[in-house]
């Protein structure tokens, strides 16, 4: 019974609270029991300074808000809506791939998406959209639409964009491992690339007209054999004939018979003469003409030298353009892109350079490292001025770069002439099957949900044959196929290889706030 009684006083205890915590709250102005409810959303904001060339740009998916950076600090925020329960935008490192001011859904009753900037090639953008306050789309990144067509002309293919779980800003840094250019490296490199352009183009000519020429002492020789080889027969036929007519005159037994055998031998003698003749000139006119075997030594000489010039006038382009490292625990592998500003083959973005894949040393490899990202802001009196975003749990960011040995040969070629806008991101993580021929680098943290990821239409695998040159020239392949099988679940382990399922779209969501004439779409939409 005093078990009850006590139960029966507590019960009566906290409703007397509640209904007093009831009445205080209707005492308080409706925006302060907002504001106690949960935080005051993110607003729109512009930096009280003249803002230089957007280098990055930070999603925070925990706040809703996306902050673009130049080389001097942020200079823009703005709220955000991202992808909504089970359709979640993915945390990671990915780059902008492609820009439409005005694109419509190929999907969706071509509904408009203004000035999108695709970030991966299977429909994960930065677009203009309506903002309900909350995480709200199927995956992509919905800003407010003034602020999307503000920041549209300013941003270009290729620039950061970071997808944090938390929130996210970059700090200034300095270590040995990030790229430290030479001034008189930097300054040489415009003038080196015209040069070393020259010889290509040169040698491209060269090599071309020793092609040339190789094809036409091939045929030439070819019908100059044919020619001494029916002349070789004509002459045996003259000779045998010769022959005949002299056992004939042999075996003449009549006058008659031995004037006829004369008159033949006479013929045919002339006949073997004539045809002799005609070897004796067909052999001294081939040996006046150019060897075949020589030409087509000299056409493979030229073709090599092709080869090695292009080559080099593509590296001392490629010099021009900043460089984007990836380091990877997963792979133990280090990757290298650059824009090339060709446009991609099949239509849509930009070819980035992939010619630089290498094994590189992580100290205590089973030991997470977290993911980081490594810019190079602007220049300074050292080089570079760098700053570090980390966005995943692991080493700090300098101890992250203290585990790292990055092999001379790749510093020797892509540091002298780093430039502002370079990066290099560590990360437990391996690449993202979304990275191919015409992305920059895309990565995604394996222990964040990224449904509104992996629903979408994976990009397809394709081979485009080219040695990264600017001529099209040589073999080699951009992007090599990913034939493993996808995964169905949002579960992977931690260094595991991304799949995605390929799907054509999914339905919209029951709970969804959908605006009319405004589906989010997923695929390639």
């Amino acid at each position: 019974m005093a078990s009850r009684l006590a139960m029966a006083q507590s019960t009566l205890t906290m409703r007397r609270w509640g209904l007093a915590a009831m009445a205080l709250l209707a005492t308080l102005p409706a925006s302060a029991v907002a504001q106690r409810a949960r935080p005051a959303p993110p607003v729109e904001a512009t930096a009280p300074r003249d803002a230089g060339e957007p280098i990055m740009a930070i999603v925070s998916i925990k706040t809703q808000h996306v902050t673009f950076y130049d080389a001097d600090g942020w200079i823009a925020r703005a709220p955000v809506s991202t992808g909504t329960t089970g359709r979640e935008t993915p945390a990671g490192i990915f780059a902008i791939v492609e820009k439409n001011k005005d694109h419509r859904s190929s999907l969706y009753d071509d509904a408009e998406m203004p000035n999108m900037q695709r970030i991966t090639w299977n429909g994960i953008a930065l677009h203009g959209g309506p903002l309900p306050g909350y995480a709200a789309s199927h995956g992509c990144i919905r800003m407010p639409f003034g602020f999307a067509e503000k920041l549209f002309d300013r941003t270009r293919i290729g620039m950061r964009v970071i997808i944090s779980p938390n929130d996210a800003a970059p700090v200034e840094i300095s270590h040995p491992a990030l790229l430290m250019p030479k001034a008189d490296a930097v300054a040489a490199a415009p003038s080196r690339a015209e040069t070393l352009a020259r010889e290509a183009a040169e040698a491209v000519k060269t090599a071309d007209e020793a092609k040339k020429a190789a094809a036409t002492a091939a045929r030439e020789s070819a019908a100059l054999a044919a020619s001494l080889r029916k002349l070789e027969g004509l002459k045996r036929n003259a000779e045998a004939e010769l022959a005949f007519a002299d056992k004939m005159l042999a075996a003449a037994k009549t006058d008659q018979a031995r004037a006829q055998a004369e008159d033949r031998k006479q013929k045919a003698a002339l006949k073997a003469e004539e045809a002799a003749k005609q070897l004796d000139t067909a052999k001294a006119d081939a040996s006046s003409k150019p060897d075949a075997v020589v030409a087509k030594t000299a056409a493979k000489a030229a073709e090599t030298r092709k080869a090695e010039a292009v080559k080099a006038a593509s590296e001392a382009k490629l010099a021009l353009e900043p460089v984007s490292i990836y380091i990877s625990r997963a792979t133990q592998k280090l990757y290298v892109r650059r824009n090339t500003h060709k446009p991609a083959p099949d239509g849509g973005g930009e070819v980035f350079d992939t010619s630089i894949e290498v094994p590189v040393v992580i100290r205590d490899p089973g030991r997470r490292i977290g993911t980081h990202v490594f810019t190079a802001m602007a220049r300074n009196d050292a080089g570079l001025r760098w700053s570090a975003v980390t966005i995943d749990n692991g080493d700090d960011a300098r101890s992250a770069l203290d585990r790292i040995s990055i092999p001379q040969d790749v510093l020797d070629r892509v540091a002298p002439t780093a430039l502002p806008r370079s990066s290099i991101v560590v990360s437990d993580e391996p690449l993202s099957r979304e990275t191919n021929y015409r992305t920059e680098f895309v990565a995604v943290l394996s222990d964040q949900p990224q449904g509104g990821f992996i629903t979408r239409r994976p990009s397809p695998a394709v081979d485009i044959a080219d040695s990264s040159t600017w001529g099209g020239e040589g073999g080699g392949f951009f992007f090599q196929p990913w034939n493993s099988p996808p995964q169905t679940s949002n579960s992977r382990q931690r260094g595991g290889q991304s799949y995605y399922p390929a799907q054509r779209g999914y339905p919209a969501q029951q709970d969804y706030p959908m605006q009319p004439g405004y589906p989010m779409q997923p695929g390639r939409w």
